[in-house]
């Protein structure tokens, strides 16, 4: 079987960091706020090319948190793709505001930004283009429509730390960008974990005061906030692996090359990399008209596969269930279908799952 991802390769190699790294925690024996943390912020900062990274308890509290900081609230609405993770919009939910969808980009699954100027209303606040499988959305036209109407930019980068638009990375286009930690993204924490990134002073400010129960210091609470803090165990944790974003990113983007050499005369639609895109693959996702068949013969032939996303977000019973209105949307969640692409993954895995890959869309 060769597995979708396999985490236990990762952390073979990268063990006696790790250990090291969490006995330094141990040995300080302090877990929330400290130096590992602040340590993490700083690096993730100069990585992304940000003035501010705030260290969050998950992807999605980033999201939430980065939000109210940008002053979202009753009564706005947001822009954002109808086809992701549904915390892409439940977190505006979350906030108290609206969430307004818009369809993709067929190729990219990014942002259609025509479509996103036709959804603006007169209660549109901001917009939360979404980087999804690690290719970004088109950055520059996104913060243009943005500035011409007044609006706020939130990019959900979860899965494209490392990724650039126009030579840009990802993160440093908005107002303030969100990054997930989650132990399958491309820097995963062995548990959870989140950042916000932002340029602005005081959006940075507010995150901290906000992660932190709205502490003004010394107990002063001078705001409603809740409890989200990177704890120092996955800040260590993360440090270490950090330092080989560049290494595995550069190792997936192989991994998608070949697998785009051996697939490209098949009946699969390939990932897209636009001329202005850097894509960090953190998903290879093809697509097939038949794909539960193909991830059924797949799965006969040993390769692991994964639906990334079924539904639709408006498709979601949470926000009301059957709902057709974003056409590409409707049609990726039917046709998408991830294949392993895995820093760790062997170049022989590679060639035997576009051989089964091959196998199986003579099977269907």
């Amino acid at each position: 079987m060769i597995p979708f991802i396999d985490l236990t390769r990762q952390h073979a190699g990268l063990r006696t960091e790790l250990l090291a790294a969490m006995a330094r925690v141990l040995d300080r024996s302090q877990f929330i706020l400290g130096d590992e943390g602040r340590a993490l912020e700083h690096e993730v900062a100069v990585a992304c090319g940000v003035r501010h990274a705030v260290g969050v308890a998950s992807g999605t509290d980033a999201l939430r948190l980065a939000l109210v900081a940008l002053d979202v609230g009753p009564g706005d609405e947001v822009l954002t793709p109808a086809f992701s993770f549904v915390a892409s919009a439940s977190t505006i939910v979350m906030a108290g505001a609206t969430p307004v969808f818009v369809d993709i980009d067929p190729a990219t699954y990014t942002l259609d930004v025509p479509a996103a100027e036709r959804a603006l209303t007169p209660r549109t606040r901001a917009i939360l283009p979404v980087h999804l499988y690690g290719h970004p959305a088109p950055m520059d036209a996104i913060v243009a429509l943005a500035r011409r109407h007044g609006l706020a930019v939130l990019e959900d980068a979860a899965q494209a730390i490392g990724a650039t638009w126009a030579g840009k990375p990802v993160g440093n286009w908005g107002d303030a960008a969100c990054v997930s930690f989650y132990p399958t993204k491309n820097v995963g924490a062995c548990g959870d974990g989140g950042m916000v990134l932002t340029d602005r002073d005081d959006v940075a400010e507010r995150l901290r005061r906000l992660r932190h129960h709205g502490d003004g210091g010394r107990y002063r609470h001078v705001e409603l906030g809740y409890s989200s803090r990177l704890d120092e165990l996955q800040a260590a944790v993360l440090r270490v692996k950090l330092e080989r974003l560049g290494e595995w990113t550069e190792r997936r983007r192989r991994v998608a090359a070949r697998y785009r050499e051996l697939l490209t005369d098949l009946p699969l639609g390939l990932p897209v990399e636009r001329r202005q895109a850097r894509h960090v693959y953190h998903l290879f996702t093809v697509r097939h008209a038949q794909r539960d068949a193909l991830a059924k013969a797949l799965t006969d032939l040993g390769v692991g596969t994964a639906v990334h996303y079924p539904l639709t977000v408006p498709n979601q019973p949470l926000f009301g269930g059957d709902e057709r209105r974003f056409p590409e949307a409707w049609r990726a969640a039917r046709e998408v279908l991830s294949l392993p692409c895995f820093a760790e993954l062997t170049d022989a895995e590679v060639d035997a799952v576009a051989a089964a890959v091959r196998k199986a869309c003579e099977r269907i």
